[in-house]
């Protein structure tokens, strides 16, 4: 009886310390991410000064400028730099914006295919069912993790090797999901599995640690996998690692399914898409403010600009039907742009708008676009990528008046 006491009170100790751990590495990802998340946001704001100027001076030049090569070298650096905020944003679980129901068995094989062109040391096997599996996921952020896991598996295998993708669809229960702080239901499951060098289990439980890498500092930043690690959380998904030293790894990300359908976006050609009516333009940031206004005069629109979210409502007060787009910065002090969205939608519950930043806290992007609101573009963007967006809000917003 004594000795079964004393297991009791041994196991009682054993539980309270691996959650006190859990705690202590939850807050340790929390104020770490909270520090990516401030840095990438505003990173974010001078990278998009620098592309929106970039972009005013390629308009222009002559086709055959020879300062076009440099521009181009310009944004080259600017998408190296964007690629590295994004990494920090799917750490800081700040990255998730435009959540649509997704085919996650398409794109798994899209990025299987577009990844075996480039890497043709790696043999790439698939399974993956021609029929769809629906995840309400943002899809560029899931694709950024697949590649994420791609490349760690191709420099897993210095000497070539084989990787094995595999989706499927699971039921989970509450015990499988209670340790990731997920809910238990119907997973869609993919499995990232390579013949690679495997790791040890002191590198296997660090392996979604910010910025812990075993690769030489030339070679790597050490956020790869964090921001995956991030990404699949924020997603309300759980991912995990299974891996023996010289027995390869696997990677399982297991995402909710989705009961939504498809929504079929306008789709562009690539061109810039020149317009015309008048967009109210909201941003607290005067570097922003005036090179997005620049840049909207070039495609054609009048601009109205407003420094706040009450003056954007005092315009939308005065001038009503008269602004045919609204586009909104998330973040700004005062009325913010979710509480300026709300009272837009409450003066005119049709007119369009256009939410942009370059950071989303806790969300709060997400959301606004549950609440109705037409779309998402994040910072840096150039005159194309907006001049896109504008157009498919626009079309969209004259189908919906027409029914």
């Amino acid at each position: 009886m004594e000795n079964h006491d004393q297991f009791v009170i041994y196991e009682d100790i054993t539980e309270k310390s691996i959650l006190e751990q859990q705690l202590m590495q939850a807050q340790k990802f929390e104020a770490i991410g909270t520090l990516a998340g401030g840095i990438a946001h505003n990173f974010n704001n001078i990278l998009m000064g620098i592309q929106g100027r970039s972009s005013l001076m390629s308009l222009e030049l002559e086709p055959y400028h020879p300062n076009l090569e440099h521009i181009k070298s310009i944004e080259a650096c600017i998408q190296s730099a964007t690629g590295l905020t994004k990494q920090l944003l799917g750490f800081a679980r700040g990255g998730k914006y435009e959540v649509k129901p997704i085919n996650i068995n398409e794109l798994v094989r899209n990025s299987a295919n577009m990844f075996s062109r480039t890497r043709k040391e790696i043999n790439v096997h698939t399974k993956i069912p021609q029929s769809q599996l629906l995840v309400d996921a943002d899809r560029g952020q899931i694709e950024q993790v697949l590649l994420n896991l791609y490349i760690n598996a191709w420099q897993a295998m210095p000497d070539g090797g084989a990787l094995y993708l595999e989706t499927s669809v699971v039921a989970l229960e509450d015990n499988d999901c209670k340790p990731h702080e997920a809910k238990p239901g119907r997973y869609a499951k993919v499995s990232v599995t390579d013949t690679g060098i495997g790791m040890n289990e002191s590198t296997r439980r660090r392996v979604f640690d910010p910025f812990f890498t075993t690769k030489e500092n030339s070679r790597g930043t050490g956020l790869g996998l964090a921001s995956a690690y991030g990404i699949i959380k924020n997603h309300g998904g759980i991912i995990t690692v299974n891996s023996k030293r010289n027995h390869g790894t696997t990677f399982n990300i297991f995402l909710r399914i989705s009961e939504n359908e498809i929504h079929q976006e306008i789709v562009t050609d690539g061109a810039m898409v020149k317009g015309s009516g008048t967009i109210l333009l909201v941003d607290d940031e005067d570097m922003i403010m005036s090179v997005n206004q620049a840049l909207l005069e070039k495609l054609g629109y009048h601009v109205i600009a407003a420094n706040s979210g009450e003056e954007a409502i005092e315009v939308v007060l005065r001038m009503g039907s008269g602004i045919d787009l609204v586009i909104l910065d998330m973040i700004m002090p005062g009325m913010d742009g979710g509480k300026t969205f709300d009272r837009i939608r409450e003066i005119h519950p049709q007119m369009p708008v256009l939410l942009y930043s370059g950071y989303a806290v806790d969300g709060q992007s997400s959301e606004i676009l549950r609440r109705g609101c037409n779309g998402f573009i994040q910072k840096p963007f150039n005159i194309k990528t907006l001049s896109q967006k504008i157009r498919n809000i626009v079309e969209a917003a004259k189908e919906d008046n027409k029914r």
